[in-house]
């Protein structure tokens, strides 16, 4: 008999013999005339302790038969398997992962001398879940590290009769050698390709004006410092064009790139070109693709994205989704007026095809998105067809400019809801979304499937989700607001005086809206465009009214603004414990701005949806990468989050979190 087993199996009984002993004693020494009485417990005693001892090696012998039944019940292919195999084996109970029986082999592996009874296979093999075997879930053998080399463990569980009758679950796992084979799969992993593209954003911008000398050492600036950037890495980097390069690394340096935050951003912008611009990349890098085909494809994305959203960052997309680094410089004007009569040319010739034309904008739509959408309907018009807008006509921050519309005979029955849109639509007609190319903040994600035709025209900041698959995408992360956009359309594709003046009022509010009275956001493209409606007859006046607010709205905004408090010196956050209305929180954010010594504002207020954030910035902070964080979005200056399922003071403290990451950022 295995001593070892033996004296596992004993019970715990030593605690209980020891009372027994101590109250045997106390009737002893402290009972009077009750020796004899003594003498009977020592008694009854000593024949409780051998009755266990013998009940005890009982037990044991029970289990050392019932595993030789176990073994017996085997067939004799079964049995010869199991003692030869060259597999180290174990087998434990289900229940306990106590340790019954173990092979040779398996001693070898864990370095032990001597069977293991009653031992948890988890003592020997600490990375080994005995569970595992038990779950469901289970699909792939888990891999277990032990003595320096790594096995994938099999196994089974069966039913087998008890020694005493009942039934016990036993486990045995079979440890296979996977060493050789996790070194070369890690191996695979660490030298997948990864493809980045880099564009030098401003090449024509920072070269206009140089001398030839001036042109050549700035470019060389650039490339020496993009090529120490990928030194080192035994990469492959390529210029393949004026302003854009290829670079391939092996993914054994990914984490190292990712610690770096992608510096070579803030290295390059060091460079200085014409009239002070500074040089700016874009980096699109493509990981996690199934082929290197796919990974190019991903790189070229994420180099669009990084684009779209106005340079000087960089995207990582992989299938699960999308990273993004920097993107805190602001934002230089690029656009040209041949890609504008391009997308004028395109856009005209979808109106020309379509068979109905519907304009839809975000939810809780603003001046700039009805501005835009009246614009758009003007186009329309002019391509002799007749365009509706998808609005929710009780929720939304344009209340005076809707009524005005709404009641013009020139509008007549322009306005749709959203139950009324997807009861009409055509598929074969064309869906413009102003605005926004976000499909979640469109008025009705579920109109954006029913048409084959999609047109997006948008200016704010591509986020991680936009619509896919358009037509055509007007996308200007440089100017200031859809309507603007929607102008410049207008002055390729609508004859003289087809413009009316409720329109010219429309567009230059939403204008005046985004660029908070010309005084953010604005290029000379912008004011181009505003004297262009000034002189189809749009009324300033007019536009003042449709922004005008009635007094209760307005005291409400000055009680935001007093409970306002500063944070990080620059920022001024204020919080409105009962709900207001979208306006007012974006009223009251720009008034922030007018205080001395505030650069960016936020504003915060519980809705029906739960918390909404509005945020401000005339600089020192990029309120949309901000409230990215958040979920939400934008542009540099302007954007919004909206935030479920928490309260207002904990939005509060996540707003306060996602300013100090933005700003640790930035200083890196």
């Amino acid at each position: 008999m295995n001593k070892k087993l033996l004296g596992m199996l004993q019970p715990s009984m030593r605690l209980y013999f020891i009372m027994l002993v101590v109250f045997a004693a106390c009737t002893f020494f402290f009972g009077k005339n009750n020796w004899v009485l003594a003498a009977v417990e020592v008694a009854i005693i000593a024949l409780l302790l051998v009755y266990t001892r013998y009940s005890s090696r009982k037990r044991a012998e029970e289990l050392l038969h019932y595993i030789e039944h176990v073994a017996s019940d085997m067939d004799v292919a079964a049995k010869s398997t199991l003692s030869v195999t060259p597999l180290p084996v174990v087998a434990f109970s289900s229940d306990t992962g106590n340790i019954i029986w173990s092979n040779r082999r398996f001693l070898d592996i864990t370095g032990e001398r001597e069977h293991m009874f009653e031992i948890s296979v988890q003592e020997i093999v600490p990375d080994f879940s005995v569970g595992w075997l038990t779950e469901e879930a289970a699909r792939e053998p888990p891999v277990t590290e032990l003595r320096g080399r790594k096995y994938a463990v099999f196994g089974s569980v069966f039913n087998a009769d008890g020694a005493s009758g009942g039934r016990d679950y036993l486990s045995i796992a079979y440890f296979v050698d996977v060493t050789d084979y996790e070194r070369a799969r890690e191996e695979y992993a660490l030298s997948r390709l990864i493809f980045t593209i880099i564009l030098l954003d401003n090449y024509d911008e920072l070269l206009r004006g140089l001398s030839e000398k001036d042109k050549s050492a700035l470019l060389s600036g650039v490339d020496d410092r993009i090529g120490r950037w990928a030194g080192g890495r035994d990469g492959y980097l390529c210029k393949y064009d004026r302003d854009r390069y290829f670079y391939i690394f092996e993914a054994r340096h990914y984490d190292e790139i990712l610690l770096d935050k992608f510096s070579l951003l803030a290295s390059v912008r060091e460079l200085v070109g014409s009239a002070g611009m500074r040089a700016s990349l874009s980096i699109g890098v493509g990981a996690g693709g199934s082929t290197p085909a796919e990974d190019y494809r991903l790189a070229s994305d994420a180099a669009e994205m990084a684009l779209s959203r106005g340079g000087d960052q960089a995207v990582i997309k992989k299938p699960q989704g999308l990273e993004f680094f920097g993107g805190h410089s602001t934002e230089v004007e690029k656009r040209t007026k041949v890609k504008t009569r391009a997308m004028a040319s395109v856009f005209g010739r979808l109106l020309d095809e379509a068979s109905s034309v519907y304009v839809m904008g975000h939810k809780n739509a603003d001046m700039d998105s009805l501005g835009a959408a009246v614009g758009v309907c003007c186009i329309a018009r002019s391509k002799g067809k007749k365009a509706r807008i998808v609005i929710d006509i009780q929720r939304n921050m344009v209340g005076r400019m809707l009524e005005r519309i709404r009641d013009s005979e020139d509008f007549e029955d322009i306005f749709t809801d959203a139950r009324e849109a997807s009861a009409e639509v055509d598929p074969s007609g064309l869906l413009v979304v102003v605005d926004t190319s976000r499909p979640e903040e469109v008025e009705l994600e579920s109109l954006i499937g029913a048409f084959d035709r999609i047109v997006i025209i948008d200016h704010h900041r591509r986020a991680a989700t936009y619509i896919d698959g358009v037509a055509l995408n007007f996308y200007e992360p440089y100017a200031s607001s859809a309507s603007e956009l929607v102008t410049e359309l207008i002055q390729h594709l609508v004859e003289q005086g087809g413009v009316l003046k409720l329109e010219a009022d429309a567009l230059l509010a939403g204008i005046v809206l985004d660029t908070k009275s010309f005084s953010i956001r604005t290029g000379s493209r912008t004011f181009d465009a505003a004297a262009y409606l000034r002189r189809l007859g749009a009324d300033t006046v007019n536009v003042k009214r449709f922004m005008q607010s009635d007094f209760a709205a307005a005291m409400s905004r000055y009680e935001i603004i007093r409970g306002a408090r500063m944070y990080r010196e620059i920022v001024a956050i204020a919080a409105s414990p009962s709900p207001v209305s979208r306006v007012i929180i974006a009223q009251a954010a720009d008034e922030l701005l007018n205080i001395a010594g505030v650069q960016t504002s936020f504003v915060a207020s519980p809705n029906d949806d739960g918390i909404f954030i509005s945020g401000r910035s005339i600089g020192g902070i990029n309120v949309q990468l901000v409230l990215e964080q958040l979920g939400g979005g934008g542009n540099q200056s302007t954007a919004g989050a909206q935030m479920k399922n928490t309260s207002l003071e904990d939005a509060v403290g996540l707003l306060r979190d996602a300013i100090d990451v933005f700003l640790e950022n930035s200083n890196e």
